[in-house]
C-alpha cells in the first residue's frame, strides 16, 4: 500500500475515534445532567419552585382552620337571622309579658344540637365532616339559641318586682333546655340504632 493512501486511511481512523470519544463524552455528560435533576424532588429543580412550594403548603395549613372560622361565621349568621325571626313571631302571637319567644328559640335550639350531635357522632348514622357539625352546632345553633337575652330578660322581671314570673322563667327554661336536649339524643338514637340493624 503506497504511503499517501496510508496516510489518508490512518486520518480517516484517527477522525472517526476523536467523533466517537468525543460522542461518548456527550452521552456520558447528558446521562449525568439527567441523573442530577431527576434527583431533585419533583417540581423543585431550583430554589424558587422550592420556596414556592412552602408557600403552598403554608397556605394549606391556613385554610383549613380559616375555612372553619368561615363555616361558622356563616351558621351564626344564618341562626341570627332565624332567632330574630322565630323569637318575633312567637312575641307577636303569645303578646307581652312573659318572654315566650326566648324560651321557644333556646328549647329548640337545645333539641336540634341533641339531634344532630348524636346523629353525626362518632356513633351516628350520618357522616359529615368536622366543619359541617361546626357549621351547625357552634354555627347556627349557637346564633339560633340565646342565653344573653335569657339573662337579660330575667333581670328585667326582677328589677320590676315580678319575682315569681323570674323563678318561673329560670325554672322553667332550664328543665326545658335539658328535657329538649334529651328528646333530640333519644330520636338520634332510635335513628342510629335502626341503621345499623
Amino acid at each position: 500500500m503506497p504511503d499517501s493512501r496510508r496516510a489518508r486511511l490512518c486520518g480517516r481512523l484517527g477522525a472517526a475515534r476523536e467523533r466517537r470519544v468525543v460522542r461518548d463524552q456527550e452521552t456520558t455528560a447528558a446521562t449525568r445532567d439527567r441523573a442530577g435533576h431527576e434527583s431533585l424532588p419533583r417540581g423543585e429543580p431550583s430554589r424558587l419552585p422550592r420556596g414556592r412550594a412552602a408557600l403552598r403548603a403554608r397556605w394549606r395549613r391556613l385554610r383549613d382552620p380559616l375555612s372553619l372560622y368561615l363555616a361558622v361565621a356563616a351558621g351564626s349568621v344564618l341562626g341570627g337571622v332565624l332567632r330574630a325571626s322565630a323569637s318575633a313571631a312567637v312575641h307577636a302571637l303569645a303578646g307581652p309579658g312573659f318572654p315566650l319567644g326566648t324560651l321557644f328559640v333556646n328549647v329548640v335550639g337545645s333539641f336540634v344540637i341533641g339531634f344532630y350531635a348524636t346523629l353525626t357522632g362518632p356513633d351516628g348514622r350520618a357522616f359529615v365532616s368536622a366543619r359541617q357539625r361546626q357549621f351547625v352546632m357552634t354555627g347556627i345553633c349557637g346564633g339560633f339559641t340565646t342565653f344573653s337575652v335569657f339573662s337579660l330578660e330575667t333581670f328585667r322581671l326582677i328589677e320590676s318586682g315580678r319575682l315569681p314570673a323570674a323563678g318561673m322563667n329560670i325554672g322553667i327554661s332550664i328543665v326545658a333546655w335539658l328535657a329538649a336536649v334529651w328528646l333530640g339524643h333519644a330520636i338520634a338514637s332510635r335513628i342510629n340504632r335502626i341503621g345499623g340493624n
